[in-house]
């Protein structure tokens, strides 16, 4: 069985790694699939999910010049689990996204004001305005207090 990019196909975990797990794909071939690749959420330790020896369905996502095979365990989950992770993401759930809430400690590093939309460098020059504003505010304390 020749394997395809974008096909889904059944393996069987044979060595798990804290990077990730290889899951062989037929008698002479075996993938890696990435530890973000390994289940929707965070995971910190693969052997939370799967074992040596379990089957499970993989999706291929490459097959570079080399044949090293890329897997993802998640984009072979059915699409309504997907869609709706992918719904939560675009609310602002799960992982980032601005909460709300007070504004404790006087940490501005995710408010409002930072849109998606921000690149880095924009956030760099509002984090750095706002450490020069911090730094400035501590030493004119310090002057007042004579140290």
């Amino acid at each position: 069985m020749a394997v395809e990019v974008g096909s889904i196909i059944e393996g069987k975990v044979t060595a798990i790694k804290p990077f990730g797990m290889f899951v062989a794909v037929d008698e002479t071939q075996q993938g890696l699939v990435h530890i973000s690749q390994v289940a929707n959420g965070f995971v910190k330790d693969i052997n939370d999910h799967f074992s040596v020896g379990a089957a499970v369905k993989v999706k291929v996502l490459s097959i570079d010049d080399a044949g090293k095979i890329s897997l993802s365990v998640r984009a072979a989950l059915p699409a309504p689990e997907r869609e709706a992770r992918d719904e939560q993401k675009d609310r602002g759930g799960e992982r980032g996204g601005y909460r709300g809430g007070g504004n404790r400690g006087g940490d501005r590093s995710f408010s409002k004001r930072d849109t998606p939309k921000d690149s880095f460098e924009d956030k760099m020059k509002k984090w750095l305005k706002h450490s020069e504003e911090n730094i400035a505010t501590i030493n004119k304390k310090q002057n007042k207090r004579g140290y």
